[in-house]
């Protein structure tokens, strides 16, 4: 087959880099002392990061490195360029970003560089892969939840290079939606520094009773996904790049996956058939180098389920040692670069050798070989000289030794030359590889906000159900209004949107639609086939990923009508560019940022959330099917953990995804009139699990604190419950 495909590789050290580039990974991803979403590996040091990039050239393979998490605006204005400055002139291949704002700075300053567009992104469908394409990504890591299916719909209708994982650990979370470990310790997946809460026990109860088995205590743990008897049919449906997880294990573990992928990847390129099975053997190596609970096909063939779970065991398992011997064996046939050479060694004339690899060719020239006075030098002395390549790549294929009778060479001068020649080529090598950037640029937010000069102070609020809208058309505190899309059935989308749409006229309120959490390729096809009418039925739409962004600009919704949620990252002033430069109407202040990131931001056009329960997570599992049975009604559950605390679940039936709200509501009310004072112009109250009357309370004690700054212990005993601040004070590292 001529089909190119790519196994692409972890490594967390340089020598597991070596490990893995020599059981046979195409490339590997690695992070450096910044910016990787594995803030707890080793990672590499700067020095190592340039050596790893030529490791890999001189072997012919690629390096992609890890900036994938979300940048503070000082890090992305101070540091990020000097970062990646040394590896962009050493040849580095790529990027993973996870930020609007550095894909934007990437392309803009490093030229020529490649930017994949990471699973942190939550890029489900054709439009989001579209989007991000047309904005530079070359490469879209697709989030790990879709099917074969809708890889291969994505693939048709989108010229671009698709990655997916294939191996390792799964997130019970769409990667990049979680704030699990952030909210509740402080450590921010978004920030490479994740808990894993998902992998500690809860009790699942709905209407206080008990869902499940008692021992199934681990209903938020995925097994390691192993995918590699897909990969002939992950192949034919588009995919390039075949990706492992596990920057932080070993590099046992490491080579050991990669030489057995290798394997079945050679095998279908080699006949191009599907159905190949995967030997017992290779299953066992597999589960011996490291699995939990076995393994998982992942969501390739199946949307979720209960035997993606590991119910009753979540730490992860080494079996019996696996056996080295062939992929050390594979590894040592391939860690030498076999050169050819020629030394010539005649009299009066300059030693000469001439060194060829691939396209490259030196010559290098050294002593003048004298006639001998007792011994002359032999062939077999200089072929053993020249032999001795072990601190270089190199090793000679083959090695003619052109010498006339009668000279002597001191030994020294044909280690000098050997010496000379290696690195000299090794230098030409890669010197097709360097490159030099442009000037230092200068980071400055350049978006016209100009229109952005009302001081009033707008109080929105989102609502998700019936009850909570008629309790805010009913408030006159209120002046825009968010329609979650949970609200209503999809047979009853069109009339209960123009029924609110009528009642909200009469009031002089705006109404906002807000697209799902997650929007893949199937819920496209149905908001395509009633967002004209929609439209009709709303003054804009909320956004909450790059899928739903994508869709409503390609669906000819103006860009003016769209603002952005908070999973929309806008961190810093040049993410807020980024998107404030497609014309769209506004964005919420990540809930990640304190006030001291809050006060040093450019807050004009943003909204922030001061009131609601926070999800925690979005997943495509669903806690009832797991523990219970599907009903497909939406619903409510809680998750119970080991101290007693309680977090509410709900069931987006719709587009079946579920999310986990935190156990306590955000509240800035104390904070109001600080947010005023930084240039915030609306807040919004998200509402969720609350009951109408409780929503009517808690947009009372609001009016109260505008009014006469209410405080703190007054706002407690209002909401008749303890309620956090989130990030506002403490923020994340």
């Amino acid at each position: 087959m001529t089909q190119q495909l790519e196994l692409l590789a972890p490594a967390g050290t340089p020598q597991i880099l070596k490990s893995v580039i020599l059981a046979g990974a195409d490339a590997a991803y690695i992070g450096g002392n910044r910016f990787g979403a594995r803030a707890y590996a080793k990672n590499f040091n700067d020095e190592e990061l340039l050596w790893a990039i030529d490791f890999a050239h001189l072997h012919g393979k690629k390096v992609y490195l890890t900036v994938n998490t979300l940048l503070k605006e000082r890090e992305l204005e101070e540091q990020l360029y000097e970062f990646l400055l040394p590896c962009y002139e050493q040849g580095l291949d790529a990027v993973i970003v996870q930020d609007f704002g550095v894909m934007q700075f990437v392309r803009r300053n490093f030229k020529g560089l490649a930017i994949h567009a990471s699973t942190q992104m939550t890029v489900l469908g054709t439009e989001g892969v579209r989007f991000l394409e047309k904005e530079g990504a070359s490469r879209i890591v697709l989030g790990r939840e879709l099917s074969l299916e809708e890889i291969a719909a994505i693939h048709q209708a989108v010229p671009v290079e698709l990655e997916v994982f294939v191996h390792g650990a799964l997130c019970y979370c769409y990667s990049g939606q979680c704030l699990f470990s952030s909210l509740i310790g402080g450590r921010s997946g978004n920030r490479g520094r994740c808990a894993q809460p998902c992998r500690l026990p809860y009790q699942v109860r709905e209407k206080g009773a008990q869902l499940g088995q008692r021992q199934q205590a681990y209903p938020l743990s995925p097994r390691d996904l192993c995918a590699v008897s897909l990969l002939p049919q992950l192949a034919k449906r588009g995919v390039f790049s075949f990706k492992i997880e596990g920057r932080m294990k070993q590099a046992e573990y490491a080579a050991g996956v990669v030489s057995v992928y290798r394997k079945y990847l050679d095998r279908y390129l080699a006949s191009g058939r599907e159905g190949d099975t995967v030997s017992k053997e290779d299953k066992k190596k597999l589960l011996n180098f490291g699995n939990r609970s076995g393994f998982t096909e992942g969501y390739f063939g199946q949307w979720n389920g209960p035997d993606m779970i590991t119910f009753d065991k979540p730490g992860h398992e080494k079996g019996e040692s696996a056996d080295r011997k062939e992929v050390d064996a594979a590894a040592k046939a391939r860690e030498k670069l076999l050169v050819r050479g020629i030394l010539s060694v005649k009299r009066e004339k300059p030693v000469e050798l001439t060194l060829e690899y691939q396209d490259c060719r030196v010559t290098v020239t050294g002593e003048t070989a004298v006639p001998a006075a007792k011994r002359s030098v032999t062939d077999a002395e200089l072929m053993s000289k020249l032999n001795k390549t072990g601190n270089t790549p190199f090793a000679f294929d083959t090695l003619e030794i052109e010498l006339e009778d009668g000279l002597f060479l001191p030994m020294g001068a044909v280690n000098e030359l050997r010496r000379q020649a290696f690195g000299r080529l090794q230098e030409q090598f890669l010197s097709g590889y360097r490159r030099k950037a442009g000037s230092p640029p200068e980071v400055r937010y350049d978006g016209n906000l100009k229109k952005y000069k009302d001081k009033t102070v707008r109080v929105t609020a989102s609502a998700e159900t019936k009850e909570q809208i008629s309790v805010l058309l009913e408030t006159p505190l209120v002046s825009e209004i968010y329609v979650d899309s949970s609200v209503f059935s999809r047979n009853d989308m069109l009339s209960g949107m123009q029924e609110v749409y009528q009642k909200a006229k009469k009031s002089e309120k705006q109404i906002y639609y807000i697209l799902p959490f997650v929007f893949r390729n199937h819920t496209a096809v149905f908001y395509a086939s009633i967002l004209q009418k929609l439209n009709l039925a709303a003054d804009g739409f909320l956004a909450k990923s790059y899928d739903a962004l994508g869709f409503l600009l390609e669906h000819g919704i103006q860009a003016h009508q769209i603002r952005i949620d908070f999973n929309l990252n806008t961190w810093s002033a040049e993410s807020k560019r980024a998107f404030y430069s497609l014309g769209i109407a506004g964005d919420t202040v990540p809930l990640e940022l304190n006030r001291k990131e809050i006060r040093a931001r450019v807050n004009l056009g943003s909204e922030m959330l001061i009131y609601g329960y926070l999800p925690l997570m979005i997943s495509a599992q669903c806690i009832r099917r797991n523990t219970a049975a599907c009903t497909h009604i939406p619903g409510m559950q809680e998750l119970c953990d080991r101290y007693g605390v309680i977090f509410p679940v709900k069931n987006h039936c719709n587009e079946c995804y579920n999310v986990i709200y935190n156990s306590r509501p955000l509240c800035l009310f104390p904070f109001v009139g600080e947010l005023k004072g930084v240039g915030i112009r609306r807040v919004r109250l998200s509402f969720t699990v609350e009951s109408g009357a409780q929503a009517k309370q808690i947009l009372a004690l609001l009016g109260h604190a505008l009014d006469t700054g209410t405080g703190v212990e007054e706002i407690r005993e209002g909401l008749s419950k303890e309620f956090t601040y989130g990030h506002y004070k403490r923020g994340v590292e």
